[in-house]
């Protein structure tokens, strides 16, 4: 029987910093099923699950604790399997000038509409011709069973007139 294991992972970033964890997660016959890893500001952020034997979960804890010597915290989380209701799974592409509380505003338009942030990647870039700083903002949302794509994209577009918003 395995459990499935959630950490995240923070620390100074450092040439073999995820090898290292890669090695403890299979020396412990854990199985890595997904992660998403960056490097920000010279620091690493990582978050990762693995599937791990129930027998192997507190020898796997206590190897990846022992990392905390070389700076790297590591939280294990075990996740809790509950039977979620079905929903809808959009693809969202959001751009527009950058401004204080952007973020804030874009999911609170989200979970206005019932739409629940799977997952976002947020970042700035230059626009072409003036070089002004652009928000933009990639990711999935699911929406409950009666929540549409137009409802998600009249909310997040009510927010300014300047931004550009693509739902598939």
């Amino acid at each position: 029987m395995n459990h499935t294991l959630i950490m995240t992972i923070l620390g100074a970033d450092r040439s073999g910093l995820v090898r290292s964890i890669a090695g403890i997660v299979a020396a412990h016959q854990a199985s890595w099923q997904e992660s998403r890893m960056a490097r920000m500001a010279g620091q690493f952020a990582g978050i990762l699950r693995v599937d791990c034997p129930v027998d192997q979960v507190e020898t796997l804890s206590a190897a990846l604790q022992e990392l905390s010597v070389e700076g790297i915290q590591i939280q294990l989380i075990r996740e809790a399997l509950i039977e979620a209701e079905p929903r809808k799974l959009w693809h969202i592409d959001v751009v527009g000038n950058d401004r204080a509380g952007i973020v804030h505003e874009l999911t609170q338009a989200i979970a206005h509409c019932g739409g629940n942030v799977e997952e976002l990647i947020t970042g700035l870039e230059s626009a072409a011709m003036s070089g002004h700083p652009l928000f933009r903002a990639t990711g999935k949302v699911s929406l409950a069973g009666d929540g549409t794509d137009a409802a998600l994209r009249e909310a997040i577009e009510s927010l300014s007139n300047d931004l550009s918003v693509e739902i598939h």
